[in-house]
C-alpha cells in the first residue's frame, strides 16, 4: 500500500468520546482507513486496508484478541 495523501482527510472521533482529547481520530480514505492520536495531530498516522480495519473492529466488538490482519 502506498503512502496516502492525508491533506484533505476529514478526521472524526466517536460520538461517545469525551471532550478531554484522549481519543483516536479516524479518517475514511478512498482505499483505506487512517487512525491518529487526537492529542498529537501532527504525529504518526496508522493506515489500514478496509479488510484489516473490518477484522480489527469486528474483533473489538466481540472482545476477542485480534486475528490475522494480513
Amino acid at each position: 500500500m502506498s503512502t496516502p495523501d492525508l491533506s484533505a482527510a476529514r478526521w472524526f472521533t466517536s460520538s461517545r468520546s469525551a471532550n478531554n482529547g484522549d481519543c483516536v481520530e479516524c479518517a475514511i480514505l478512498p482505499d483505506a482507513m487512517a487512525v491518529r492520536d487526537s492529542k498529537d495531530r501532527s504525529g504518526p498516522v496508522l493506515v489500514f486496508s478496509y479488510r484489516q480495519w473490518s477484522v480489527f473492529v469486528t474483533d473489538l466488538s466481540t472482545r476477542r484478541r485480534p486475528t490475522d490482519l494480513g
